[in-house]
């Protein structure tokens, strides 16, 4: 059985999730199902990152201890994720004794190794983003991000040699042996490599929240560095055997609390980590694509570790026009969304306002026009058109001549264009049936033999959003196995 190791970026805790967090995770709940469905083994990984300044900032700033705050918000991202039916294999916390316990192994491994030193710095510090900034980063003088001027820092950190991995990097990315997209995205990673890039500090001095350094103890060990070793401590240190969804039980349900509906039981972490390593796919923001695409590769060349195989950039979104600020009050959080349009709903309009990589723009309005057009009157209505006549299908496993274009866009990442072949279909069949008007024919016979070649487009449009609407996509195979209709999509008024 062929593995596929995908993840989204883990979410730092200082604020709950929110449309923007969303938007990452059912994209890639998508991908994993869609695999699962081509009977691979998945293991899909999500979490939250919950150490650094910042976090203590937001802790005091809402009467909480750092652990409890991070337990609190935590648990808001793991029941935002039930909500949107997402199947994640493993949920991850940076403050897990697990992932801590991995994080000292590896970086005790770079220093022994001679890849770390310890050195006097001082430069610019953006609590917001958790990083270093250089003067030509600043727009006048100030966080393009935060809009707050950054803080002056003066202290000894230890530090990894990422300049001894440069080149290597570059030629494996300009050779797309790491493969970055979308090409834009490539194009500026390359950009920062004609630039020049320094030894990054893999630690910070007088920070409380974190975790410290084994052989330093006045250091604590950097966020980002903590935050991009989840995805190698989720396969080095969890005791969770990880199978295919589809054969998931409801025995396991509850078994593991970080892992929705997965097996417990027996197995050796290395067996695991042999076989999911390296990770396939990596879906994030732009604001994180440097760390993901130089730092994280050279820490793993440094450990003698496989890369990751991919990494993809979705793009930023607005809202009306305007970036997501709680000053503003236009954030959108998942359940509101839920609670307007239902679960499959929500999951198919996050995918479909613009191309998966580019920018863009969100407005409810525009997600109520759109739910009415593509699934009220879209697809809902040709389902009902079809299912009203009674005829039935058993067998939904059938050849389509638009089997190798889905592929193909699934293979691609076009997740807006899956949702656009669908509505392609949508209206093509409704446009079959304006013109054989099956309502005329009084010969049942003849009737079914005009109708079933749609009910088999019906079927394979459910197939192609059957990882964006699972639920729908079951109930489509349903009503046409027993011949009775049910409305899908309420229109909203």
């Amino acid at each position: 059985m062929n593995k596929f190791f995908i993840t989204t970026p883990i979410y730092y805790v200082n604020s709950q999730p929110h449309i923007g967090h969303a938007y990452t995770t059912v994209a890639v709940d998508v991908l994993a199902r869609y695999h699962r469905l081509k009977g691979e083994q998945v293991f899909f990984l999500t979490g939250t990152d919950e150490h650094g300044a910042k976090i203590c900032q937001a802790a005091q700033k809402a009467g909480h201890q750092e652990q409890k705050f991070c337990d609190l918000i935590s648990e808001q991202f793991k029941q935002a994720w039930r909500a949107l039916n997402i199947d994640y294999s493993y949920f991850i916390r940076t403050t897990d004794r697990e992932h801590e316990k991995g994080v000292v192994e590896f970086l005790t491994q770079l220093k022994d190794e001679g890849f770390l030193y310890e050195a006097d710095y001082g430069g610019l510090y953006c609590v917001g983003c958790e990083k270093f900034m250089t003067e030509k980063e600043l727009i006048d003088g100030r966080c393009p991000d935060h809009q707050r001027e950054p803080e002056k820092i003066s202290e000894k950190n230890w530090f990894f040699k990422l300049k001894e991995f440069l080149p290597r990097i570059e030629k494996l990315i300009t050779d797309d042996q790491i493969l970055i997209q979308p090409a834009n995205a490539k194009k500026e990673v390359l950009g920062l490599f004609k630039q020049g890039m320094e030894d990054f500090s893999v630690s910070r001095q007088n920070v409380s929240w974190g975790i410290k350094l084994p052989w330093d103890q006045s250091q604590t060990i950097y966020v980002w560095v903590d935050a991009l070793l989840n995805y190698w401590t989720a396969l080095q240190n969890n005791n969770t055997v990880i199978l295919n969804g589809a054969q998931r039980s409801e025995e396991s349900q509850g078994l593991n609390d970080n892992i929705p509906g997965s097996f417990v039981g027996s197995r050796s972490p290395q067996d695991d980590l042999r076989h999911f390593w390296p990770p396939d796919l990596h879906i994030m923001s732009h604001d994180i694509l440097k760390f993901h695409a130089v730092y994280w590769p050279a820490m793993l060349l440094a450990a003698g570790l496989a890369l990751p195989r991919q990494i993809f950039i979705h793009g930023y979104f607005t809202i009306n026009g305007q970036k997501m600020s709680k000053t503003i009050g236009n954030v959108i959080v998942p359940q509101e969304l839920i609670e307007k349009f239902g679960v499959d709903a929500t999951r198919y309009l996050l995918l479909a306002q613009f191309p998966f990589g580019n920018d863009g723009d969100i407005s409810l309005d525009r997600m109520i026009e759109t739910y009415n057009a593509h699934l009220a009157n879209g697809l809902g209505n040709l389902v009902a058109r079809v299912a009203k006549f009674g005829f039935k299908i058993q067998d939904s496993r059938f050849k389509n001549n638009s089997e190798e274009q889905y592929q193909k866009l699934m293979a691609d990442l076009d997740l807006y264009g899956v949702v656009k072949l669908a509505q392609e279909k949508i209206q093509e069949c409704d446009g079959q049936i304006n013109k054989i008007q099956p309502w005329k024919i009084k010969d049942k016979p003849e009737q079914e033999k005009v109708l079933k070649p749609i009910i088999k487009e019906i079927l394979f449009i459910s197939r192609c959003l059957a990882p964006i609407m699972l639920t729908t996509s079951q109930k489509i195979v349903e009503i046409f196995k027993t011949g009775q209709s049910e409305i899908l999509f309420p229109r909203i008024i």
